[in-house]
């Protein structure tokens, strides 16, 4: 498989949100605008990629008893680099995701690419992949959360471009499932035609 292809399959073919719905917690808990979506589907790509890479490297040195806890010793690891930065750069961000940042430790995407592919795969093979899953996150973060900020608020990255209110039922979670049911029909219509 083609270097190009690991990179690419985290934002149609595997995407986290819209294919294999993982991560659906922090999906539907910090999406209420695009920029909660934007920062902590970055804050997931940074632990994402590094966590993969780190796995990759050391991937021969943990036994297959402890394996899985020392993938969430490193994944917490980072998490807490990634905390910390968040709440001394940009505290505001830091405010809004709240307790959702923590939870980036027991992801089920994190740690699954750590087990199924970096634990398998060389250091630059790992790091791609960590990458694109990463970034297909927040590409589906940012989506969900644009669609919810426009209707609901009227705004697009805190930008509003619509008098009144909107509807206040996309900023609630209920509109959280209806935005992303949507998007997920339009992702598989999406990957149809391209099969």
């Amino acid at each position: 498989m083609s270097q190009w292809n690991n990179f690419s399959r985290g934002f149609f073919k595997e995407n986290a949100v819209f294919v294999l719905l993982l991560g659906l917690c922090p999906t539907l808990g910090v999406t209420t605008s695009a920029f909660n979506g934007l920062g902590m589907g970055l804050a997931t790509t940074f632990v994402l990629l590094m966590s993969n890479m780190v796995v990759s490297v050391i991937k021969k040195y943990i036994p297959d008893k402890v394996r899985i806890p020392s993938y969430i010793v490193i994944i917490a690891s980072f998490v807490t680099i990634v905390e910390l930065v968040m709440q001394a750069y940009v505290p505001d961000l830091f405010a809004a995701l709240g307790l959702f940042i923590p939870l980036i430790v027991v992801n089920c995407l994190v740690l699954g690419r750590a087990e199924a592919f970096a634990s398998k795969n060389n250091l630059i093979t790992a790091g791609i992949d960590g990458l694109g899953m990463g970034l297909g996150f927040t590409m589906a973060l940012v989506m969900l959360g644009a669609v919810r900020e426009i209707l609901g608020s009227g705004s697009l990255f805190g930008l509003k471009f619509i008098h009144g209110d909107g509807m206040i039922l996309f900023v609630l979670a209920p509109g959280a499932f209806i935005a992303l049911g949507y998007l997920i029909v339009l992702i598989n219509r999406i990957n149809k035609r391209e099969a």
